[in-house]
């Protein structure tokens, strides 16, 4: 099965305008360098309502879901919440596993509230807005993710 990916980035100031991207572009090299096809990307405001509306469309459309930004602790940051509204499971251990390897960089990595879960055979990574926590984020768990799509996909055997 062919492996797509989208990649969401969610910030206030990148969605206005008055701050580059750089999170995006990146995580898209890295998953694009990992053999995935990039289907959709797309810049969100820091709003619950629309964060969950895109996970959605961004998982009937991909089978790997990349979100960058919105897992801090300030007021705004609520991609978390968006994204355990709508995923059905949460795969904690995948979101752990990131933070264990951005404590090894920097403290900071600790408020990290940043999910992963899914959305039917849709594997959904919440990562820092932090272009260098997002990218070592992704590389941390990017060997298992083509073993949970198979396992989403159905393919159980062993």
């Amino acid at each position: 099965m062919k492996l797509t990916a989208a990649v969401l980035t969610i910030s206030d100031s990148s969605f206005r305008g008055s701050r580059e991207d750089l999170s995006g572009p990146r995580l898209q090299q890295c998953l694009k360098d990992a053999g995935f096809e990039i289907v959709l990307t797309k810049t969100l405001p820091d709003e619950a309502q629309q964060i969950a509306a895109a996970l959605r469309t961004a998982a009937a459309q991909a089978r790997c879901v990349v979100t960058t930004g919105g897992t801090g602790i300030s007021a705004r940051d609520v991609t978390p919440e968006a994204t355990r509204k709508v995923c059905e499971r949460l795969l904690d251990g995948v979101a752990e596993l990131m933070r264990a390897e951005g404590l090894k960089q920097t403290p900071f990595a600790a408020l990290s509230r940043g999910v992963c879960g899914t959305i039917g055979a849709s594997l959904v990574l919440n990562l820092p807005g932090n272009p260098a926590g997002a990218n070592q984020s992704l590389k941390a768990v990017l060997p298992l993710i083509p073993h949970a799509l198979d396992l989403l996909a159905g393919k159980t055997e062993h």
